[in-house]
């Protein structure tokens, strides 16, 4: 194999390579000596069929398996040789004009990985600010789980009147255009009146009503809705009031924690108490992570690969266009997407920059993944496939190295991190949970995170700002119960849930390095469609 190179340049590499005719034609030879004892053809005994003849039946299959492999072949031996570090997989062309039993010409173009520079690890300084758990936010916690699992009993009269937060049994039928619809009809079903439940306007207009009152509530489902037959459809429903509830008082005792399937009280308390902390010690991760990554960037720049700042901006983008198709307003949306382009690529790229340094420094100082951890990985990602696929999943993650790869990056770079946090001067602090919510609320406002900030790649990415209203939500005390009560509810026995969908293993693209850079149609006609929850720069 002759090779040429055509092209040096900054990261850019390019070489042309000769396979001679001799080559393939060797190769051909090579197969069919191992296939012709296994041709059978009519008036020849078994494995004696003539050479010339196998040729001619499997001749032009023989010469495509040949060519394919020799290229192959001769990608890896140009990679060994020149000792090129792919960002990504390489583009491998085959001449136009090849014929058959002439030489092959193959463009092989790539990016290398860049020499990162030597990483200046030996003057962190960090602070850890700590959050100890206050009676008070268990309290709090407490009265929200027992708020999440209320009681209700009957209306003290048959007279009584719903109102906000009391339970409706109700019988409805929906209908479009006077057509009853498939899916929307229901009995028997139990409404928390104010609790969002089912689509805008339906539950405001049953308060008021009494046990086996009978009304018709006109709607309009939302644009977005799952179902394509009814999005953005005026409908009625003809509703059924059988019975009105009212939520009882939930007392925190040993009698609501054997409810939740617990011991008693304190054990309940005991599970609040381990989950805040938690809570509470990914916030303070959170917060030195954001901190170490920031002192790194800042004394860190080197040229990164354009073609893995690609990948990894379309990959924000492609999240941020899933986002803005769920907004109230998509095209909105979209337009200050597009204002902020410019930005998002630029979060893209210090990603990229990021991971590869992370990456230089785990390898050059012993940071690796075992294989009990690598095999745990896998397993653990092969149930988000089908049962019939998870072997076919793991025999990909088994010849893939970049898919590997990028299924070990998230850990890797957590143990990189760990690493770093451990030669770091550290002072600590101990501060309030607001006090570190604001701290990190402050960050934000002042660079604002990109993409999968707190749950991705890196927890620390700038992107453009955006209106104060969009984040809040995430800071209301209430959303301090949630990681509690799923403690309880995960301690405590539980009715089956719905089965997560399997997905088939599709092949992915990975960069060629440790950290590679990364991450419903609703059936009852009145139940508002389902939306994950927000992930983009917030």
């Amino acid at each position: 194999m002759q090779t040429v190179e055509t092209l040096n340049e900054g990261l850019k590499r390019a070489y042309t390579l000769k396979i001679t005719a001799k080559d393939i034609e060797a190769r051909v030879d090579g197969e069919l000596k191992k296939v012709a004892p296994q041709i059978r053809m009519p008036g020849f005994r078994p494995g004696k069929v003539p050479a010339n003849l196998v040729r001619k039946m499997h001749g032009p299959a023989l010469e495509q398996q040949a060519l394919e492999t020799a290229v192959q072949e001769g990608v890896q031996q140009l990679l060994a040789e020149k000792q090129l570090r792919p960002a990504m997989q390489p583009s491998v062309e085959l001449d136009e004009g090849f014929e058959p039993g002439k030489d092959a010409e193959v463009k092989v173009s790539l990016e290398v990985l860049p020499e990162v520079p030597p990483a200046d690890i030996e003057n962190l300084k960090l602070e850890r600010l700590t959050v100890p758990v206050e009676d008070s936010e268990i309290d709090e916690t407490l009265k929200r789980i027992a708020s999440g699992n209320k009681q209700f009993e009957a209306a003290a009269k048959p007279t009584y009147k719903a109102k906000q937060g009391d339970l409706v049994v109700i019988d409805f039928v929906g209908k479009v255009d006077g057509v009853e619809f498939e899916g929307g009809k229901g009995e028997g079903v139990s409404l928390e009146l104010g609790s969002g439940q089912f689509i805008p306007g339906f539950e405001d207009q049953l308060i008021g009503a009494k046990a086996n009152d009978e009304k018709t509530v006109n709607v309009t489902f939302p644009e977005n809705y799952g179902a394509e037959n009814l999005a953005g459809k005026a409908a009625t429903f003809d509703v059924t009031v059988t019975e009105v509830r009212t939520p009882k008082d939930t007392a925190l005792d040993d009698d609501f924690a054997k409810q939740l399937g617990l011991d008693g009280i304190d054990k309940l308390k005991e599970l609040v108490k381990g989950q805040l902390e938690q809570e509470h010690n990914g916030l303070t991760r959170t917060h030195m992570k954001r901190k170490l990554l920031d002192q790194l960037a800042a004394s860190h720049d080197f040229e990164v690969p354009p073609s893995m700042v690609d990948a990894e901006f379309n990959q924000i983008w492609a999240q941020l266009e899933h986002e803005a198709s769920h907004e109230a307003d998509p095209e909105k949306a979209r337009a200050e997407m597009e204002a902020d382009r410019e930005d998002y690529r630029r979060i893209a790229e210090r990603r990229v920059r990021l991971g590869l340094l992370l990456s230089e420094i785990g390898t050059k100082n012993g940071v690796e993944i075992t294989a009990a951890e690598m095999n745990r990985l896998i397993a653990q990602a092969a149930q988000q496939y089908r049962p019939e696929d998870r072997d076919r999943f793991v025999q990909y993650i088994r010849n893939e190295p970049m898919a590997a790869a990028q299924l070990r990056a998230p850990l890797f770079e957590d143990k990189v991190v760990d690493f770093l946090f451990g030669k770091a001067a550290v002072t600590d602090r101990t501060v309030t949970r607001a006090e570190i919510e604001a701290e990190i609320e402050a960050d934000e406002d002042g660079h604002v995170h990109g993409p999968g900030c707190g749950h991705d790649h890196h927890d620390h990415d700038h992107a453009p700002a955006k209106p104060k209203a969009k984040k809040a939500a995430a800071k209301k005390p209430a959303a301090q119960s949630e990681g509690a009560a799923a403690a309880v509810e995960a301690e405590a026995p539980a009715a089956e849930a719905p089965a997560k969908p399997k997905r088939a293993p599709a092949k992915k693209a990975a960069p060629a390095t440790e950290t590679a850079v990364s991450e419903a149609a609703a059936e009852a006609a009145p139940a508002k469609p389902a939306r994950k929850k927000k992930a983009a720069a917030e």
